[in-house]
Order: C-alpha cells, then sequence, then structure tokens
C-alpha cells in the first residue's frame, strides 16, 4: 500500500485523541489556520501538518516508549526537521486529562498570544 493510500485509511480510523484534536483544527477553525491530518510527507505519515506555519503535530501512545520506536520517532523527526518542520508531540495522556495545556502549548507554537479559543 503507498502512502497515499494509507494516509487515507488512517484519516478514516483515528485514534480518540485525534479525534479530539481533528475537532479544534478542522474546516480552519484553529485561528483560521489549515492543518491536515494524516498527511504523507517523505515516506513519513504524520498525525497533523500545517504546512504555512511548517508545524507537525504527533500523538503519541504508550507503545512509543519502547527503545526501537525511540529510536524511529528520532530518526523521523531528524527527517521532518531537515525539511524545514517543527515537530510537536503530546501524549496521549495530555490530550486526555490536559486538554488546556496542549491548547495553550499549540496557541505558544503557532504565535497565538492572549487570545480565547475560537
Amino acid at each position: 500500500m503507498n502512502n497515499i493510500n494509507l494516509a487515507r485509511k488512517l484519516r478514516k480510523n483515528l485514534t480518540p485523541q485525534e479525534r479530539v484534536l481533528w475537532k479544534i483544527f478542522r474546516n480552519h477553525n484553529f485561528y483560521g489556520y489549515e492543518i491536515r491530518r494524516q498527511s504523507p510527507i517523505g515516506n513519513y505519515i504524520v498525525d497533523f501538518v500545517c504546512r504555512k506555519k511548517k508545524i507537525i503535530i504527533e500523538i503519541d501512545g504508550g507503545q512509543h516508549n519502547s527503545p526501537e520506536i525511540i529510536l524511529a520517532d528520532k530518526k523521523r523527526t531528524e527527517y521532518l526537521t531537515s525539511k524545514g518542520y517543527k515537530v510537536i508531540r503530546f501524549w496521549n495522556k495530555d490530550i486526555n486529562d490536559n486538554m488546556e495545556g496542549v491548547y495553550k502549548r499549540l496557541q505558544e507554537e503557532f504565535g497565538i498570544s492572549d487570545c480565547p479559543p475560537p
């Protein structure tokens, strides 16, 4: 399966945490920024990307604590940053238990200050 078809499949099967963020991002709801979900970049498919701001948002579950995945994530991040992107990672637990903190961090990363959520 190529990356485009895999990305389409992943869009149909978002994790609960990805669904929470997608409700915020869809239809340019996040301060007018276009943010795409499950988007191919090179050989990778990123959870969310804002191409205008060159920001990638990744949502990680517990499997990302294993040594193999930590190494793969490092390699992935190095590749994406070499393409000019900033990679922001949140744990599933952050989305579940601290959405206010996640939202504030996103505002900071996008350069949005002192604005209430849309």
